[in-house]
């Protein structure tokens, strides 16, 4: 009787897909399906026989189909003894140069590749990639990293293209599978010798790979002997001393392959004779040996095998030298431990014993060492060890990192010394030494380190201990502390203490344009070091000017660096906020009525609208002055100038109406017409709207007659430019220019008066400077032009002349380095004016230039003369103290009296000593009280030079200068508010007003206030001091109020909900009430109270506010409803959109469970009554609705699977079953696990099933996707 199984289509379906179809035959009706029996439905696979073996069965159902699948990442392992290694540096294995050589070959090939150091300091070396970068990676590590030997081969000449290849791919091959360098000489080189360069095992393989190449393609005879590789010893002998003998007595190349090669052929080439000598004496050798020999098998531990080797195999030639028995050991990555020896009968005993007594040379034992001691027991720079290792110097010590023990090998008197003493090293360590191990987050160790080490090092000297911080690579958080139990304990509280510290620490990074730096740090650092002792805590790092970046980086205590940074954002905003600009064009002559006198206009009209305004210099030809600050101010700023202006000099604005298409041509090439018309009528303002603006209107601003004058002309202009429009131009040398115009244009005012014509002189900035362009009618402009030629041609007529000027005035002219005679060379063409050398007493001066301009600068030098005659000296006597005040910065107070009255000043030379007496006896107001009883010194005189009407106005400017003191009434309580941080209110008062202001000493405690200056800037200083005084009068009344505080108790419960999401909720209350309100820290005790503090009436509504909040809370509850797991993903939507936008509507929230959820379909909402029932009847809406899609989705995707998963479809195994009960699967006879004692398999068992691939179950997904970190 036969037995059924049955088995699942899913199980099935993949064995089923690499059958043939087979025709079923056998009796049964043909209404029923055909049952396979187990062996038919899974053939057996084919047994491997033996080469050449020849079965009758036919071949299995499996045949050709299944073809082994190569892994497509490969490992390999090879060993490099000591004695070939490079570097033998053990003191720093895995950081030395094998280290770097090896992180070179992974990055260079893509393999994998992994060290280790073996008992006997060789090299295990693990390459793991793919094929070809295994190939790459090994061949690169033999050639870096062993040592290389050569050798030379020599193969016919014409066989070298054999062993390249097509393309050099077969050398290239045979380089990579030996792990060698092998160089051909070139084809004109006559040598035919192939030189290897490589390790010996490699330089083997790839000398006899080479020879077989040149065999197979030699003429000559060729035999190929397949011996057992066990008797290949026997034919080579001791050292390949028989194969060479006789490969010399026969003449024929005898090739035996190395034993690490697993081949058993013998290649012979040579002549035919000698090769056939060479096979029957190599035959000879092998029956001989396979008669006579025998063998015998030991177990010998693996860790002995490598002395029975040797260095190099030389201790297994020697054993087969002495006793002519060969030693047959198991490769070294075997974990057999059998050796056999084959040799004769009598000679095995011999060979036993050599083979037992060298591995019995060396003994191996370990100590037991606790890991941390293991350096403490080397010692420092290996001391202890060292010792050791001098007195047995045949002992190896090997520590392995991470384990306690401690391996000794050598002779085994020598390792019981080396044991004991090591043994009383361990022994006194432990009595004096501990450790302890700290587990401390990595990215706080490089600060426990410090800065080059100033930490750590602080700790290891102050505790005597040692501190091991493990390396980034390491990605290890222990921290290991070893020495002295007491110091070790200490060490380790003040790193945990560091470590806390730290903990609270973060680091913030602030986009600033790196335009604000320089503003925000201030001038000396002076701004930031104030922004810095105000958070001493935080480290604000600006970045590098040169590095061009924004990010300024803060770093401290987290709630220190927040409000950090909310102060620096706010300076950062004020920044950009006063960096609008306007530019205001006010007449050059009016620039020094906005400054006023000592600046004050200026100051007051930057203080009062707060921004910052610049003037051109005086020597700029600049009208503009530049506002920065914020826009609103800027434009009051801009009011204020305006105003000064139009006060000063009746200023008009006016509008004139020109066609649009005229303006261009009104404005001139350059801007040359308009810049003639703003010159000729007295510096007005002519502003055009922009092009393509349409607009016609013309705004011209300016002194009242003057607007009137320039609308004349532009009107004429833009009528002459409409009705008729003629141009053109005359060339004359630029240093005739001033005089063409004349003094104060009266040259050229004629011309123009005479003509009606208008005639433009270039700018300095033209690039045509000789060019004059006349515009107007034709016969005016030809009028024009004939005069001003003939002018032009007077002045290219030179003369020379010359005057008597007396010689007491030459000084004048010449002094300045010459600027009056660079000042007449300029206004009158050019001309030249030479004085005579100084000493020679000569008067006489020569002139030469136009007639026209030599004439008038000697009218003007006449004029120069006359004024240095009637000058006049006068002496005011002002203590020398006062002197550097009415200087001013850099002279500019004097500069200023100079320049506006045209005299000259001259300070006496300073007496010190006479300075230190009189500051001895400070005198206030001493310029003007007569009880001063004031006696003038030769110091105190300063002497005033030039007309004496202008000496005495300068007399009585310096005079003003002069400071005064007096006395302001301030109460003694508010001198610090005065003073202010740092003394910052103080200075700010001193620079604004331009005086000295003098605070008693607190400990005196008097309510006076000393001021000191100009008695104009004292005034103010005054005036701005009082009204200080009443701000903070002011301010702490207003504190008073605003100290005002409430104390409300809320169930702590609430306090989420009233603070809100990021403090949305409360954040509103403090702005709409301007209340400060305290939460409870963690840590307090009474945890349900609120703090309110602000005025008062404003703290009574913000607590009403949040009672409000309270009872509306309290009014709300909680439901559960139980939703479909499926559905949740799509009731809350692409990153929680639709679930927030739902909660909003019904004014409700929502939590969904958690993944892993007992109750995966509870969902809670919490609300007002009415709004937690409206909003559950729609989530049960919605699940209604997104079920039938998941229903639907579910069905389609049945349907979609493929038929070969089913049990109908129409496959083999199919059962039609009408009943529709559920597929039987595929059934099979006479399977196995239905035999007898045999029990079917449980398809639900894992164990009897398991699943490909980690076996880990997936991790359940949250509704609201992938978590994002």
């Amino acid at each position: 009787m036969s037995s059924v199984a049955v088995l699942t289509p899913e199980s099935f379906a993949e064995h089923r897909s690499g059958l043939k179809d087979q025709e079923i035959t056998g009796c049964v009706p043909e209404d029923e399906a055909y049952i396979p029996t187990y062996l038919e439905a899974f053939p057996p696979l084919p047994e491997k026989g033996a080469p050449g073996e020849k079965t009758g069965e036919p071949a299995s159902a499996w045949g050709s189909k299944i073809r082994p699948i190569k892994a497509s990442v490969i490992t390999q392992v090879f060993h490099v003894p000591l004695e070939e290694r490079r570097y033998k540096d053990n003191s720093q294995f895995g950081e030395g140069e094998e280290a770097k050589v090896c992180l070179d070959i992974m990055q260079r090939t893509g393999a994998h590749i992994e060290l280790s150091l073996a008992k006997d300091q060789g090299l295990s070396i693990m390459v793991t990639g793919k094929l070809d970068s295994v190939m790459k990676a090994r061949k690169e590590i033999v050639a870096r990293l062993q040592t290389q030997a050569s050798a030379t081969v020599v193969i016919p000449k014409e066989h070298h293209r054999f062993v390249i290849g097509k393309n050099g791919e077969k050398l290239q091959e045979l380089e990579l599978k030996t792990a060698t360098k092998i160089a051909i000489p070139r084809p004109d080189d006559p040598s035919a010798n192939i030189r290897i360069t490589g390790t010996k095992e490699g330089i083997e393989k790839a000398r006899h790979e080479i020879l077989l190449i040149s065999a197979e393609q030699d003429k000559r005879a060729v035999e190929r002997l397949s011996l057992e590789k066990a008797f290949h010893p026997f034919i080579a002998g001791a050292h390949n001393r028989l194969v060479q003998e006789l490969s010399q007595e026969t003449g024929a190349r005898i090739s035996i392959p190395p034993p690490s090669l697993p081949k058993d052929e013998i290649v012979i080439t040579g002549e035919k004779e000698a090769v056939a000598l060479a096979v029957s004496r190599i035959r000879a050798i092998y029956e001989d040996k396979k008669r006579k020999t025998t063998t015998i098998s030991v177990e010998v531990k693996k860790s002995q095998h490598k002395y029975i080797i040797g260095p190099k195999g030389n201790t297994l030639q020697e054993i087969l030298e002495a006793t002519g028995v060969s030693v047959e050991m198991p490769p070294l990555d075997s974990a057999s431990e059998t050796i056999i020896l084959r040799g004769e009968p009598d000679k095995l005993g011999p060979a036993l014993t050599q083979v037992y007594a060298k591995a019995k040379s060396v003994m191996v034992m370990e100590v037991s060492a606790p890991a941390w001691l293991h350096r403490f027991i080397i010692g420092k720079k290996g001391q202890n060890i060292g010792r050791i290792t001098q007195q047995l110097p045949r002992v190896h010590i090997e520590f392995t990192d991470g384990e306690e023990r401690i391996s000794l090998e050598g002779p085994t008197e020598e390792v019981e010394q080396a044991q004991a003493q090591i043994q009383e090293i361990i022994k006194d360590l432990l009595v004096r030494m501990d450790y302890t191990e700290v587990s401390i987050d990595q990215r706080f160790h490089r600060h426990l380190i410090g800065k080059n080490g100033a930490n750590i090092n602080r700790i290891k000297e102050q505790y005597k201990v040692s501190v091991r911080i493990p390396q980034d690579s390491e990605r290890s958080n222990l921290v290991r502390i070893e020495g002295d139990p007491k110091g070790v304990q200490m060490a380790r509280r003040e790193l945990i203490e560091m470590v806390q510290r730290m903990e609270n620490e973060r680091t913030k990074d602030l986009i600033v344009e790196q335009k604000f730096h320089r503003t925000i740090i201030g001038q000396k650092g002076e701004k930031i070091k104030e922004v810095r002792d105000k958070f001493p805590e935080v480290i604000i790092t600006f970045p590098d000017p040169s590095q061009k970046s924004d990010i300024v980086q803060l770093r401290g205590p987290k709630n220190e660096v927040e409000k950090c940074a909310k102060f620096l954002q706010k300076i950062i905003a004020e920044l950009i906020e006063n960096s609008f600009s306007l530019s205001v064009p006010i007449f050059k002559q009016f620039h020094k009525n906005i400054i006023g006198k000592g600046g004050a206009n200026i100051k007051k009209i930057r203080e009062e609208t707060n921004t910052k305004i610049d003037l051109p210099t005086e020597n700029s030809n600049s009208e503009m002055i530049v506002i920065t600050g914020k826009k609103n101010n800027c434009e009051a700023a801009r009011d204020r100038v305006l105003a000064i202006q139009r006060d000063l000099a009746n200023i008009k604005e006016t509008e004139v109406a020109i066609p649009a298409r005229l303006h261009n041509s009104l404005i001139g090439s350059k801007g040359c017409l308009v810049r003639s018309i703003m010159e000729d009528c007295g510096g007005v303002h002519i502003h055009f709207p922009s092009e393509g603006s349409g607009s016609d209107k013309v705004t011209i601003r300016g002194p009242a007659g003057e607007v009137e004058k320039a609308r004349k002309q532009l009107l004429q202009l833009a009528e002459e430019k409409q009705v008729n429009n003629f141009t053109a131009d005359l060339q004359a040398k630029p240093e005739y220019h001033k005089f063409l115009i004349g003094r104060g244009g009266a040259n050229i005012r004629r011309v123009r008066d005479r003509t009606g014509a208008r005639i433009i002189f270039p700018s300095p900035d033209d690039t045509e400077q000789e060019l004059i362009t006349i515009v107007g009618k034709e016969e005016a402009v030809r009028q024009a032009q004939k005069e001003l030629e003939i002018l032009v041609k007077n002045l290219d007529d030179v003369v020379e002349d010359s005057m008597e000027v007396e010689v007491r005035h030459h000084r004048h002219f010449v002094c300045r380095r010459g600027q009056v005679l660079r000042e007449l060379a300029e206004e009158y063409g050019g001309v030249a004016v030479s004085f005579p050398r100084t000493g020679s007493n000569s008067q006489r001066v020569t002139l030469k230039g136009a007639k026209d301009c030599v004439e008038a600068a000697k009218k003007r030098i006449q004029e120069i003369i006359e004024d240095l005659e009637s000058q006049v000296s006068v002496e005011v006597a002002i203590p020398q103290r006062h002197h550097r005040a009415i200087m001013g910065p850099k002279g500019s107070r004097i500069q200023h009296i100079t320049r506006e009255h045209e005299v000259q000043i001259k300070f006496p030379e300073r007496d010190d000593g006479a300075a230190a007496g009189q500051d001895a006896s400070p005198q206030e107001n001493g310029d003007v009280s007569p009880e001063a009883e004031f006696v003038p010194r030769k110091c105190d005189i300063i002497t005033i030079s030039g007309r004496a009407e202008k000496c005495e106005l300068a007399k009585a400017a310096l005079l003003a200068l002069v400071p005064i003191t007096e006395d302001v009434e301030v109460s003694y309580e508010l001198h610090r508010y005065i003073i202010g941080q740092k003394g910052s209110g103080i200075r700010k008062l001193m620079e604004e007003y331009e005086v000295n202001i003098w605070v008693p000493q607190p400990e005196k405690q008097l309510d006076v206030i000393k001021v000191t200056g100009l008695a104009a800037n004292v005034e103010r200083a005054k005036l701005g001091l009082l009204e200080r005084v009443k701000e903070l009068q002011a301010e702490q009344e207003d504190r008073a109020l605003r100290s005002f505080k409430v104390t409300m108790c809320v169930d702590p419960k609430f306090h989420p909900k009233i603070i809100g999401r990021k403090g949305a909720v409360i954040s509103q209350i403090r702005k709409d009430h301007d209340v400060s309100i305290q939460f409870p820290d963690k840590g307090d005790e009474q945890q349900d109270l609120i703090v309110i503090s602000g005025y008062e009436r404003n703290v009574e509504e913000a607590r009403l506010a949040i009672q409000l909040l309270v009872s509306e809370l309290q009014e709300m509850v909680s439901q559960d409803v139980h939703l479909d797991p499926r559905t949740h993903a799509r009731i809350i939507g692409a990153r929680g959109k639709a679930i927030r936008k739902l909660m909003e509507e019904f004014k409700v929230d929502i939590r969904f469970p958690q993944p892993g959820s007992d109750e995966p379909d509870k969902v809670t909402v919490t609300g007002l009554p009415d709004t937690v029932d409206a909003a559950i009847d729609h989530l049960l809406n919605l699940e209604e609705e997104y079920l039938l899609s998941v229903t639907e989705t579910e069905t389609l995707a049945a349907y979609m699977k493929p038929p070969s998963r089913y049990g109908g479809g129409g496959g083999a195994g199919g059962l039609d079953d009408s009943s529709g009960g559920p597929a039987k699967g595929f059934v099979v006879r006479d399977a196995p696990w239905n035999a007898a004692g045999n029990k079917a398999p449980d398809m639900s068992s894992a164990e009897d099933f398991p699943t490909f691939g980690s076996g880990v179950a997936p991790k359940q997904t949250s509704a609201w996707g992938p978590k994002k970190f």
